[in-house]
């Protein structure tokens, strides 16, 4: 059974025929869910974003700064996002992940350079433990580039995915506004993050983590860092992030109708180490699939990043923390490592002299 089980391509597959999880799932007995103790009572601030237009402005930018310094992550809610195209997107990507497997194999690749594809685990050339988790990877900015590529089944699938991704970077441009304002980048100046990012480039994840049989033993995704500038997630109402936070981690529950925003490593190289971009992951479910959508906002690959200068201040001691590189050195070397745990930011750092 096993055999027959791996040779299949993707994990949703493999789960619908075995009662255990095969071993190239297995994590080593270090580095496992502990299911039962990591549902802690704390968790990620909610930030009403209804209250930026008016006057308490400077409250919400006060939030924002607090979760970005404190955490690393921060639940939205009052976003901007239509009710309607957050249902819309869930349910195509339900479809989409319950069409046969002849079906999806067509965008299958591992091949990380692909502007569309999907694929299991995170990144099969180069893992030693696989992940039980199957995605759909997009590019989206600009829609008009890549639509043609998006899987046309179901037939709703390049409509409501690009109305979706349409809001969701208007939502984006927003978030990076109050970032930059609450890390003390002067407003409308070319030092704001969003300006000194090239042309910005947008990926999303559909991701699927189907029912595990074993789910103490495997992680959808073990604990990583995002190499992009920030990211917001969409996720169903079966639980799944956990977030690492003073020596622990701490399970985000899912609140209809909010996004979770994380700080990407982009951002802590920007902020000069103000704003941390944090270990998180994703745990399976012995009896439930999840469904999670991630948004990626990236610099473009030639752009050059670094920290703002309007925070650096020798004088104070302030001095750069990291070398400038571009996007696509960095994300280069992000793919490579496999998701190690240790951060793809510290390869980066400035030299001390």
């Amino acid at each position: 059974m096993e055999a027959s089980a791996t040779s299949k391509l993707l994990v949703s597959d493999i789960a619908s025929s075995v009662d255990h999880v095969p071993s190239n799932y297995v994590r080593p007995i270090s580095d496992r869910p502990n299911l039962s103790i990591e549902t802690s009572g704390d968790s990620i601030p909610m930030i009403d974003l209804q209250e930026l237009h008016g006057p308490n402005r400077a409250d919400v930018i006060y939030q924002v700064a607090h979760a970005c310094a404190s955490y690393g992550f921060f639940q939205i809610k009052n976003h901007g996002v239509p009710e309607k195209t957050i249902e819309r997107m869930m349910t195509v990507a339900r479809e989409f992940f319950r069409q046969p497997e002849s079906e999806r194999v067509k965008h299958y690749s591992a091949d990380t350079k692909k502007t569309t594809r999907l694929s299991t685990s995170f990144n099969v050339g180069s893992e030693k433990v696989s992940n039980w988790r199957e995605f759909l990877r997009l590019h989206c900015l600009p829609i008009e580039d890549f639509i043609s590529e998006w899987p046309s089944s179901p037939v709703s699938f390049r409509e409501v995915t690009a109305e979706y991704a349409t809001s969701v970077r208007a939502l984006v441009l927003v978030l990076l506004e109050e970032i930059s304002e609450s890390v003390g980048l002067a407003k409308d100046s070319d030092c704001k993050a969003s300006n000194t990012l090239g042309k910005h480039s947008q990926h999303m994840a559909l991701n699927y983590y189907p029912p595990c049989p074993q789910a103490d033993l495997t992680f959808g995704l073990p604990g990583h860092k995002d190499p992009n500038l920030i990211s917001a997630l969409l996720q169903d109402e079966v639980s799944g992030l956990q977030v690492f936070k003073d020596g622990k981690w701490i399970a985000v529950h899912p609140v209809p109708n909010t996004f979770i925003v994380n700080v990407g490593d982009q951002m802590q190289v920007i902020s000069n180490d103000k704003y941390k971009s944090v270990l998180h992951r994703a745990v399976v479910n012995s009896d439930k699939e999840r469904i999670s959508i991630p948004t990626f906002y990236c610099p473009s690959l030639d752009a050059v990043v670094g920290p703002q200068q309007e925070l650096i201040n020798e004088e104070e001691e302030s001095h750069a923390a990291y070398r400038s590189f571009t996007y696509a050195e960095y994300y280069e070397k992000f793919w490579d490592r496999a998701l190690a745990t240790e951060s793809c930011i510290d390869l980066f750092k400035a030299s001390k002299i």
